[in-house]
């Protein structure tokens, strides 16, 4: 059975986006409503600027005690987030995130489109395991090499 590309294995191909103006509190609102754990921060017409998790929520807001309401996405989303293509397979998608500590990608295809958002929870275990592997055979040819 050959393996999932990242665009297949996401569930719902909805990309939700707000501005780089609107408060965190929107962004949470909009997450919740969604069931969603990130959000693209956008500029029109489609242009990717950043993201922003659930992590980033109680990290970079909750953390230092910001004001949700007053709190604009721009000062805490990751910017110029790492992206996919759709045909990446899920478990070189999943290297990644383990290899950069992450837990969403954006989905971009050739000509700039985003097409959705691949999230850790869209793996299934066997290519989580996969992955593993492939992430503990780099370390060891990183020790064999120096």
């Amino acid at each position: 059975m050959p393996e999932r590309t990242v665009y297949q294995s996401v569930p719902r191909k909805h990309v939700l986006s707000l501005g780089q103006r609107a408060s965190v509190w929107e962004a949470a609102c909009a997450m919740t409503r969604e069931n969603c754990g990130s959000i693209l921060v956008m500029e029109p017409p489609g242009k990717l600027l950043g993201i922003v998790t659930e992590r980033d929520l109680m990290t970079r807001v909750l953390a230092r005690a910001l004001e949700p309401k007053a709190t604009p996405l721009a000062e805490v989303m990751t910017p110029h987030p790492i992206c996919v293509a759709p045909e990446c397979r899920v478990s070189d998608a999943v290297l990644i995130m383990i290899e950069r500590g992450f837990r969403h990608l954006p989905i971009v295809d050739a000509s700039g489109k985003i097409l959705g958002v691949f999230s850790a929870r869209d793996a299934l275990p066997r290519e989580v395991g996969a992955a593993l592997s492939q992430a503990e055979f780099h370390e060891q040819v990183k020790d064999v090499l120096g």
